[in-house]
């Protein structure tokens, strides 16, 4: 193997630079060639592959985004794109390609292995999704962001005695808002994983209340059904009886952006240089996380037969806080 190429696809996040400055200067440092593809599937389809060395990833470790960018691929997901992808590849003479992603960009790295190409997946996702890692690259950089607004939005609350949902990401995974919900004191984390009734929420903002609190905070996950504006409006029309009145804050896009948080730079940095070493040593199909803080391989096939759940033990943990 002599020439190797990174590409990142899916939702971005700040660790994903770091990864990439791992990827190229292990790359240098082993002797190859590395090669940055634009634009993630969509720009290996387009064949938008360009030489990267020591230069192209100086000073990109504090940087949020993700310097090759990412696009969606809808052409990828059928079989012409994915052999326009590996043709684009054999062009360009590349041996060996690490996918920086979550599930789906995992998925087309799957695909791209079944077809006889060497690839190396790592797992890098807010969602904290992907089997085979105990904690996706962006994810704790993700919870400083929304932590920060809870602090911020509490002191807030309290001034007006106020209840306020905050909204976070997270797709159908819950993590980002029980584990945000746990570091930042909130009385209540309502996540897809885990029913819970309007009543039981009226209660809790209640008890808050009669407890004397200034405030009621509600961590909602983007993915918790009936919805955050539908709970709003409940809340709402029992505002007088609550005793708070209600506010909404969706956090979007700002907890993708930012610097990584040292934890985020160390871990990208570890994943980005095992995955250029294992697709050195040819274990392509697989896919690099860190599990009970080892580095350790999971076939890509597993990593994206389902998406993780969310621990049993986390839920309760959260459950024991809000009391």
């Amino acid at each position: 193997m002599t020439r190797i190429a990174v590409l990142t696809s899916g939702g971005d996040n700040p660790g994903l630079n770091p990864c990439i400055r791992a990827v190229v200067r292990t790359g240098l440092h082993l002797g190859l060639e590395v090669m940055g593809v634009r634009r993630g599937y969509a720009g290996l389809v387009d064949g938008e592959i360009e030489r990267m060395d020591a230069r192209s990833v100086g000073g990109i470790i504090g940087r949020g985004g993700t310097i090759l960018g990412t696009a969606r691929c809808p052409e990828f997901r059928e079989v012409k794109g994915r052999r326009e992808a590996l043709r684009s590849l054999n062009r360009s003479g590349i041996d060996g390609l690490v996918v920086i992603g979550g599930n789906g960009s995992l998925t087309g790295a799957l695909e791209l292995s079944r077809m006889g190409f060497p690839v190396v997946g790592i797992p890098s996702t807010i969602d904290n999704d992907v089997n085979g890692t105990d904690i996706s690259i962006g994810v704790d950089t993700a919870l400083n962001t929304i932590l920060d607004a809870i602090d911020k939005i509490k002191d807030t609350a309290s001034s007006h005695n106020r209840a306020f949902l905050i909204e976070t990401m997270g797709r159908n995974s819950g993590y980002l808002a029980v584990a945000s919900g746990i570091a930042g004191g909130a009385e209540l984390a309502l996540c897809p994983e885990e029913e819970t009734s309007f009543d039981k929420i009226v209660e809790v903002v209640e008890d808050a209340y009669i407890r004397g609190k200034a405030h009621c905070i509600i961590v909602v996950a983007e993915g918790w059904q009936p919805g955050t504006q539908e709970l709003a409006a409940f809340l709402r029309e029992r505002q007088e009886t609550l005793g708070f009145s209600v506010r909404v804050t969706q956090l979007g896009h700002v907890q993708r952006g930012g610097s990584a948080s040292a934890f985020d730079r160390v871990l990208a940095t570890r994943l980005g240089a095992a995955a250029v070493r294992e697709l050195v040593a040819g274990n392509g199909g697989n896919m690099i996380g860190w599990v009970k803080s080892t580095l350790k391989l999971t076939p890509l096939e597993e990593a994206v037969s389902f998406d993780k759940e969310l621990s049993p033990d986390l839920l309760e943990l959260a459950d024991i806080m809000e009391k």
